[in-house]
């Protein structure tokens, strides 16, 4: 495949030459740089490159240009190349315009002249913009293919496992695809097929497997570490980033992706810093790329299997059997939605039944009525993506109210959105159908009269639990499951502390094993909190370690 292509734009000739020039520096490797005179040159160049089914990551271009200004030039690419970037390359003088047009054209980004040192003032936007590009940049044939059932529970797997990992594939039903079935009738075996970049393929893989393949790293390089991180939510990319930063030798072990139940979330709209909101897997993303940076080790997917404590040492056992040691442990495993008690939800999980938002499925949904449960801001969000695509959104709400969980904006949002319908106090009694879900029996609590709804697809959003069995007998849990810290603890879980301190505020009843997010008890469950916890925390792993 060709390199993708970056368009810088510039009517004055030694601009060009300079700004084409620090591209191909630092760009030159992963893409191709070319570069016009001219708003019109540049639609040439760009109608030539969509005839030959080439693409386009980034267009860079100048504001003020005769015949043509950027803001202009850039409406019209995205006609041709509209998954593209677009950037806006202007005077300090222009900015107001710039920022106005901006609005008005959908135009990503403005930089000012000069950029010197390109370093800091060029590189570093681009930088983003293009790893943005790259997440939703899909190479079609010649990346990973998956050949499958669309209502098979092993082919949602490893359909789920590949999009929350942000592993481009391409998926080909059997269902509706000639292609597939011819596929699938001349490699036999079972169902889902996944085919490599180099050719091979795999039959009905684990995600594990899939895992290896693909590049993913999920054993370790060292036997010990000053910090492992259990759980890659966002408290445990934000201790993994800040923890980096200072030079700890670190370990991130994620059981399934990166992001936990945030990045499944398809916009979050009040986090700090991104007006325009961003989804749980571009934040996702966005922190794995910063931790590698700090040379943060990940494993993923890994599970963790049991915890030992020696002294000052903690040892993890990995699924794969292997062992690692750390100085500190920071749990932040987050937790699982909890499971459907309805009759048959068991049985169509994944086929027609799935917990959180499921982007993998939404691409399906065109046309459909979807079904969700649950009220609180994960449900809310995940309604307003699907509502997109689907034909209508049914949110199944067992309380009287939308506003008693969810933030005021998703609920304004949702009333006025046409296609979403919101049914208070209902519930699902039982799913029905026979390889996939076919229909829902809707309970009206009110009366208790069930009716039966056609739906093949339901989601689920009935809260969440903490599933950290592995725990038992180490660190000290509530009846729910949710790990005490701090002030949480009573002098019962402290018996065997051996410190004359009383432990840290997000420090466990063992001494340098803290937790943070979702698994902590009494935590705010919200992103921006689970981030401040996984940050702080890394403080007092610095007193911890200071002590030792």
């Amino acid at each position: 495949m060709a390199k993708p292509v970056i368009l810088t734009v510039d009517d004055d000739k030694d601009v060009l030459s300079a700004i084409a020039r620090d591209l191909r520096k630092r760009y030159g490797k992963e893409y191709r740089v070319l570069r016009a005179d001219s708003g019109a040159t540049a639609l040439e160049v760009l109608t030539e490159l969509s005839d030959r089914g080439d693409h386009v990551a980034l267009l860079l271009s100048d504001q003020r240009m005769p015949q043509m200004d950027g803001v202009a030039f850039l409406s019209r690419a995205m006609e041709l190349h509209p998954k593209a970037k677009r950037a806006l390359l202007t005077a300090y003088a222009d900015t107001e315009a710039a920022i106005s047009a901006i609005n008005r054209s959908q135009v990503d980004y403005y930089l000012l002249k000069p950029w010197d040192p390109p370093e800091e003032k060029l590189y570093p936007v681009l930088d983003d913009m293009l790893e943005d590009w790259r997440a939703g940049f899909r190479p079609g044939y010649e990346g990973v293919r998956v050949v499958g059932d669309r209502w098979s529970s092993r082919s949602h797997s490893i359909r789920d496992f590949l999009a929350r990992n942000q592993i481009p594939y391409q998926f080909l039903d059997v269902e509706v695809s000639d292609e597939a079935r011819a596929i699938a009738e001349q490699k036999g075996g079972d169902l889902p097929l996944v085919f490599l970049a180099d050719g091979e393929h795999l039959t009905s893989p684990e995600p594990s497997e899939v895992a290896n393949r693909v590049g993913l790293r999920t054993q370790a390089t060292r036997e010990f570490y000053d910090l492992a991180i259990v759980g890659a939510g966002p408290a445990g990319l934000a201790s993994a980033v800040y923890a980096g930063s200072e030079g700890l030798r670190t370990v991130l072990i994620e059981r399934e992706a990166p992001g936990g139940q945030a990045g499944t979330s398809s916009r979050i709209e009040n986090y700090l810093g991104f007006p325009s909101g961003l989804s749980g897997s571009d934040l996702a993303r966005r922190a794995v790329a910063q931790a590698k940076r700090f040379e943060v080790e990940m494993l993923a997917p890994q599970d963790v299997t049991s915890l030992r404590v020696d002294g000052p040492y903690k040892y993890l056992t990995l699924g794969d059997g292997t062992e690692i040691a750390c100085h500190v442990l920071m749990l932040s495993m987050g937790v699982q939605w909890n499971y459907l008690p309805a009759t048959g939800a068991e049985q169509f999980a994944g086929s027609g039944v799935y917990y959180g938002a499921a982007p993998s499925e939404a691409a399906h949904c065109v046309d459909e009525v979807i079904y969700t449960i649950g009220a609180g801001n994960s449900a809310g969000q995940a309604a307003l993506y699907l509502a997109e695509k689907a034909k209508t959104v049914v949110m199944l709400v067992r309380g009287d109210s939308l506003a008693s969980k969810m933030s005021h904006y998703l609920v304004d949002r949702i009333e006025n959105t046409e296609n979403i319908e919101v049914r208070l106090h209902h519930e699902v009694a039982e799913c029905l159908g026979s390889d996939h879900l076919e229909a829902l029996a809707i309970r009206d609590k009110r009366t208790n009269e069930v009716t039966e709804f056609p739906g093949r697809y339901l989601f689920v959003f009935l809260g969440a639990s903490p599933r950290v069995e592995w725990l038992d007998g180490v660190v000290a849990r509530d009846q729910h499951g949710f790990i005490m810290t701090g002030p949480d603890l009573k002098p019962e879980h402290l018996a065997a502390w051996p410190l004359e301190r009383e432990p840290h505020l997000l420090e466990t009843c063992v001494p340098g094993v803290f937790a943070a997010g979702d698994a902590r008890l009494d935590s705010v469950k919200r992103v921006a909190s689970a981030v401040g916890e996984g940050s702080v925390a890394v403080h007092y792993m610095h007193q911890y370690l200071a002590e030792r």
